[in-house]
């Protein structure tokens, strides 16, 4: 039994092992259907989110198990002041394996200790989000066929983007990637980030023009500048709208260039790049479900 707390967590072969399940699992659907019977998975999230709960949600219900929890602290025993150690501790009486998301960094870490279920960090603050990072790097692998020699720029809140932290720490161990960050000076990635790159030997570049990056990327990766992480409305109001893209800043872009956003998005892409086809963020949904079936398998090992 372990958990996934940090994507760092898991080697270059377990990815690949995960990611090869996935690609399964999208071939041989029907297969699937009744690996998880008999099996639960409890979703605490204390902060909202639609995407990753109803994934992790419809991805065990997908394999035949069932799904208990709640959707925010406030309809939790959180709201009476038990600590999150004690409710998750708890939980994992009722359930095979435990989805958790919190604002607090470093929350999902504390929570695992002592328990005797897997935990898997579904997003913690602006620290990592180990299933957002597998979702993104399925998606690339199945646009690119590959996931090394490709040039990724990192467009938006590089600062508080837990999204970004993790793809990094994970595409960094691929061989020939470069990194292209790009963002206003003030949503920069953070030192320990940049470090970790500078300590693996990885190529990057920091700038604050998209429209200078645009024709070198293999993959872009928008991001929204989260409100919630601010403390001053001010400086998020200052900063929202930076970077917009639309179609005709994709005129310089490679013809096979992929647009990722781990959604939700707000401004950052125009509703008319929807419509081209290098703007896959609405697969990378679809694979977020898969990714998240080829986890729980693997970390209950579960079958076929």
């Amino acid at each position: 039994m372990r958990h996934l707390i940090d994507i760092t967590d898991l080697s270059i072969d377990e990815i690949d092992r995960i990611l090869d399940l996935a690609d399964d699992i999208i071939a041989n659907g029907p297969k699937y259907a009744h690996v998880m019977q008999g099996k639960k998975l409890a979703t605490l999230f204390f902060e909202p989110s639609t995407r990753t709960r109803l994934s992790f949600e419809a991805a065990m219900l997908e394999l035949g198990g069932s799904v208990l929890g709640f959707s925010e602290a406030q309809s939790s025993s959180a709201a009476k002041g038990e600590s999150v150690s004690d409710t998750v501790r708890t939980v994992s009486c009722y359930a095979d394996i435990i989805a958790m998301r919190h604002p607090k960094e470093g929350a999902p870490m504390a929570a695992s200790r002592k328990l005797a279920v897997p935990l898997i960090n579904a997003g913690d603050g602006g620290h990592c989000h180990p299933t957002q990072t597998l979702t993104d790097l399925l998606t690339i692998r199945r646009e690119k066929g590959r996931l090394g020699g490709l040039t990724v720029g990192m467009c938006g809140d590089l600062k508080f983007g837990r999204t970004v932290h993790s793809l990094l720490n994970a595409m960094s161990r691929y061989q020939d990637v470069k990194f292209v960050l790009i963002s206003p000076e003030e949503l920069r990635a953070p030192g320990y980030v940049t470090a970790m790159l500078q300590n693996c030997g990885a190529a990057y570049r920091e700038m604050t023009s998209l429209e200078e990056a645009m024709p070198h990327l293999d993959i872009l990766y928008m991001t929204r500048v989260q409100r919630e992480r601010f403390f001053n409305e001010a400086d998020y109001i200052r900063l929202k709208d930076t970077y917009i893209l639309t179609a005709r800043k994709l005129e310089s872009a490679k013809a096979d260039l992929s647009i990722l956003h781990p959604l939700p998005r707000v401004n950052e892409i125009a509703t008319e790049v929807d419509d081209d086809p290098r703007a896959v963020y609405f697969k990378q949904v679809y694979y977020g479900k898969i990714v998240r079936m080829a986890l729980m398998m693997t970390m209950l090992g579960v079958k076929a």
